[in-house]
């Protein structure tokens, strides 16, 4: 049995804040649900966008940190980001991904799935997926994106290993994943009914370097869990697999518990609950600049060191836009 139900979140490294809200917010459509900041530093932001009421599965979240240099693609590293589109919607997106300067790939078939892959303005590696409805998505009213055609949330996440073994028996004996199928040297390994959100591709590469973290890399992906209790399970079940897993560190919207898989990616599981309506009224929702309770008594230093941020019009998005 899987001790965590799908993805919750998956966290990435930006450049410039402001191109990349204009690219997610404007060209994407996505909610900013969150505009806060990395809590163990708390001088960059953290930008979430998700549907539109933030649930835990529709959330890509970034760490805007343009100093630093671009990330490697390569083996113990998450090395694409899926996101969920409306079955039939492809082509309409080619069109405004192309419109808005996206590098885009050739349109393909993975697994019986249609996607489109492209790099964002950073250079992260995305792939938009034909998937059926999910239940779990909720339409942004606000978004430049009609809601018929809107990004559903998560999809899956693509790793490049080094080696198959320690990782493929960590996911299934660790986290309660099986093996669904292989297609082109890919490996898809589900959790649940294997639905949108909740698969994993593994690839070998034993001849690649190493990837490393930088503008245009994930930094993390977390899995969901439902509660508390599942959270320390989960963390029991993590360690008797032979990782090492932090204690649970409280982020005030969701719990989390911080590991690396054999491979060397950083995985993290995420409580699906108290959520981002636990500090601002749902049409609120990153409208302003909040903080976790432990850092608002340095609220006036931290907003003095951010960059402002203003939201995108619905033509902005494109990677010419940014300041």
């Amino acid at each position: 049995m899987s001790i965590v139900t799908g993805l919750h979140h998956v966290t990435a490294i930006a450049g410039d804040p402001q191109q990349n809200l204009d690219f997610y917010a404007g060209r994407l459509g996505m909610r900013l649900v969150k505009r806060s900041v990395n809590q163990d530093v708390p001088g960059t932001y953290h930008l979430f966008y998700a549907d539109g009421a933030g649930h835990p599965g529709t959330d890509l979240t970034f760490f805007p940190w343009p100093d630093l240099p671009p990330g490697r693609q390569g083996v113990g590293h998450t090395v694409e980001v899926g996101l969920a589109v409306p079955e039939g919607s492809l082509a309409w997106w080619v069109d405004r991904l192309r419109d808005g300067g996206a590098a885009l790939q050739a349109t393909e078939t993975r697994f019986g799935e249609r996607a489109l892959p492209f790099h964002d303005p950073h250079g992260l590696p995305v792939a938009l997926v034909e998937a059926p409805e999910r239940p779990d998505f909720t339409p942004w009213d606000g978004s430049p994106v009609p809601s018929e055609r809107q990004i559903r949330g998560l999809h899956g996440v693509r790793l490049l290993e080094r080696q198959l073994a320690p990782t493929a028996t960590f996911l299934t004996d660790g986290l309660g994943f099986r093996l669904v199928t292989e297609e082109n040297g890919w490996q898809r390994y589900a959790v649940g009914d294997g639905g949108s959100g909740q698969v994993l591709d593994l690839h070998v590469s034993p001849e690649q370097p190493r990837g490393e973290w930088g503008v245009g890399s994930v930094h993390h992906i977390a899995w969901r869990v439902p509660d508390d209790a599942a959270e320390h399970l989960a963390q029991r079940r993590i360690l008797e697999a032979g990782r090492r897993p932090t204690e649970v560190i409280d982020r005030f919207w969701f719990k989390s518990v911080y590991f690396t898989e054999p491979g060397g990616a950083l995985f993290e599981i995420a409580t699906d609950g108290p959520g981002f309506g636990v500090d601002e009224a749902p049409d609120e929702l990153g409208t302003a600049l909040v903080l976790p309770p432990w850092l608002e008594s340095q609220r006036a230093a931290i907003e003095a060191g951010l960059p402002p941020l203003r939201m995108p019009a619905a033509g902005a998005g494109t990677p010419t836009q940014a300041r």
